[in-house]
């Protein structure tokens, strides 16, 4: 497997923000969003190959029974991974995946025992026509769908995608770092957006925009 990184943090974003969490950071991605903040995990060669074996060792180190797949876009390596999440379910892990609206996962990540967290990029992004809409409706209720907004075009886009398709999971609307958190959830109110919740990076807020929280 390429791995990026493999950290013990708190998960900074969606439903389990604040929750110790084991990162396991896939590298290489096939989106090219115009804000990603992990650019490092998207291409070049900052990367370590490890076995499955290697990766299971390394997560076991920080005794932490939650683990958080990200990347990068993580189902790039969707063979391995599916493979080392099974065996972690077995062993009665908890598992988040982070992965964009274009790729489906594979059968283990809709167990009970793994929450799907799906991002719809919006057009500040430059990746809104890659995703699938069909996909994000078959997001279960404990799963979440996270849109990031840049400004009034991504928020009214977000907006749009909401009415138009029926969305199960919980949605999170997240400001791309370093833009107006007030602004967002001043307009979430304004629109009385019942179902949405308005939330930050919270890693950003305590540590900065840095490697390894």
């Amino acid at each position: 497997m390429k791995i990026s990184e493999i950290f013990f943090s708190i998960q900074g974003e969606g439903v389990e923000i604040g929750l110790p969490t084991v990162f396991v950071r896939l590298f290489a991605c096939d989106l090219r969003c115009t804000w990603c903040d992990s650019m490092y995990a998207v291409e070049g060669t900052d990367f370590k190959d490890m076995s499955i074996e290697e990766v299971r060792v390394e997560i076991e180190r920080f005794k932490c029974k939650r683990i958080c797949f990200t990347g990068g876009e993580p189902l790039i390596q969707q063979k391995e991974l599916e493979i080392l999440a099974k065996d972690l379910v077995h062993d009665g892990y908890e598992i988040i995946l982070e992965t964009s609206g274009h790729k489906e996962p594979p059968p283990v990540f809709w167990t009970d025992s793994c929450l799907i967290s799906m991002d719809c990029k919006c057009p500040g992004s430059g990746m809104e026509k890659r995703m699938d809409f069909e996909l994000m409706e078959k997001l279960r209720p404990n799963d979440q769908l996270k849109f990031v907004i840049q400004d009034e075009a991504d928020y009214e886009y977000a907006k749009g995608i909401l009415k138009k398709y029926k969305i199960k999971a919980n949605i999170i609307f997240q400001p791309v770092y370093g833009s107006s958190l007030k602004w967002l959830a001043e307009r979430v109110l304004e629109d009385r957006l019942e179902r949405v919740r308005v939330l930050p990076q919270l890693h950003k807020i305590i540590w900065g925009d840095i490697r390894g929280v």
